[in-house]
């Protein structure tokens, strides 16, 4: 693998405009095209301060002083290389800018899978399956396949068929990408936005090299993610029925990089190729993530792998002196009232917390006993009033009967 240059970049490089700072370009086939009578969904709206640091909001070389110039042959529109460990951003290009993540997408995806569904529960076939654009694993309609199964073949060789599958076991396809959106916003991946649970393009798809990486690495955090993506090759359930055929990892980096903790490769007409992928040396644990590339000069996999050899090379300097990092969870909004608010449990993302459906503040009932509130009070004064009444009857009652009483 070619090594990182020793010539030093310059401090201060001049910043181009940053053209994908709101959208990805703009689509090169009909993939995004909307059904008449719909309007696109609007972009992500764009957060007021870079998410991991100023600096990440460049979209030029986002370099640390004095370090080499990143290595020739390297055609990604976005790439990042990060400490897995600390989540020191040590280099990157463009990082927040809005690319499409093709299959890479499908690490959200495994992360929702892995967090949900057990490994020995099955999902049966359908032809609404087996009818997904491939690439595709080969599922047989009405087999039934264990999620270790479906989740192997997923990040091993990016099924399509296996997505939707996986879609449907999660609830249906809709709610599997809201709990995909939704993971996403609680990691701080502010920048994603899934529309399909594989990654095949369609209107309003949006990632970043920033929020791929981040998602790269709370996935390294679940056992059954890190066992499939390092997983060379499973027997699967032939598509004919008949026996088994072999499932081979496509991530090259796994065998050929030493070191290799695994990687997700993706590619459509629009998002071009996309790329994430980790490796680990002499204790330190890189992530390495390049969106809207191409494969000549060289393949995408020997790019990532010539990031890592430059990115090992900044050790342990860039690590002391990061341009960035990777967040832990989502940031929090800016409070609009210095008053502590607590957040009702079934506020959704996205919802106000503590405010009436008119967009009024809430009344003092509201704030001490919630949406109930005015009910319970009600209840609660009735109940008063009636046991006054009581009181006064029975008083009169007692006078009643002494008057008499008396001669």
């Amino acid at each position: 693998m070619a090594g990182a240059s020793v010539v030093a970049a310059p401090l201060a490089a001049a910043q181009p405009a940053c053209e994908n700072k709101v959208s990805p370009p703009p689509p090169v086939d009909t993939s995004e095209q909307v059904a008449p009578g719909e309007k696109p969904p609007p972009p992500i709206e764009v957060p007021e301060s870079p998410i991991g640091g100023q600096r990440l909001g460049e979209c030029g070389l986002v370099l640390p002083p004095n370090a080499p110039v990143p290595p020739e042959g390297i055609t990604a529109e976005s790439w990042l290389l990060a400490d897995m460990g600390t989540g020191a951003v040590l280099a990157a290009l463009d990082p927040h800018g809005r690319q499409r993540p093709a299959s890479v997408i499908k690490v959200l995806l495994a992360m929702v899978v892995a967090k949900e569904l057990p490994l020995n529960a099955t999902v049966v076939a359908t032809p609404e399956d087996l009818a997904q654009e491939c690439t595709c694993v080969g599922l047989r309609n009405g087999a039934e396949y264990s999620v270790e199964q479906m989740l192997q073949a997923l990040v091993m060789a990016s099924g399509n068929d296996v997505a939707h599958a996986l879609a449907r076991r999660l609830g249906g396809v809709p709610s599997a990408i809201r709990k995909m959106n939704a993971l996403a916003a609680e990691l701080g991946a502010l920048d994603t936005r899934a529309v399909t649970p594989s990654g095949l393009d369609a209107p309003g798809t949006s990632t970043s090299a920033y929020d791929v990486a981040l998602i790269y690495r709370e996935a390294m955090e679940y056992p059954d993610f890190v066992k499939a993506v390092m997983t060379q090759r499973i027997d699967f359930p032939a598509a004919n029925g008949n026996g088994t055929v072999p499932v081979v990892n496509d991530n090259r980096l796994l065998t050929t990089y030493q070191g290799a903790l695994g990687g997700k490769s993706g590619f459509t007409d629009d998002a071009q190729h996309t790329y994430v992928g980790a490796a680990e040396r002499n204790g330190k644990r890189l992530v390495v993530v390049l969106l809207r590339g191409r494969q000549q000069p060289i393949r995408m996999t020997d790019q990532a792998a010539r990031l890592l050899d430059y990115g090992f090379a900044l050790e342990p300097a860039a690590s002391g002196n990061p341009v960035g990092r990777l967040v832990e969870g989502a940031p929090q909004v800016k409070k609009k009232t210095t008053e502590p608010r607590p957040t009702p449990t079934g506020a959704g993302v996205g919802e106000v917390a503590n405010s009436t459906p008119d967009g009024t503040e809430p009344s003092a009932m509201q704030t001490a006993f919630g949406n109930v509130g005015g009910p319970i009070t009600a209840v609660a004064g009735l109940g008063l009033v009636l046991a006054l009444l009581m009181y006064l009857r029975s008083r009169r009652a007692k006078a009643a009967r002494a008057a008499r009483q008396q001669p």
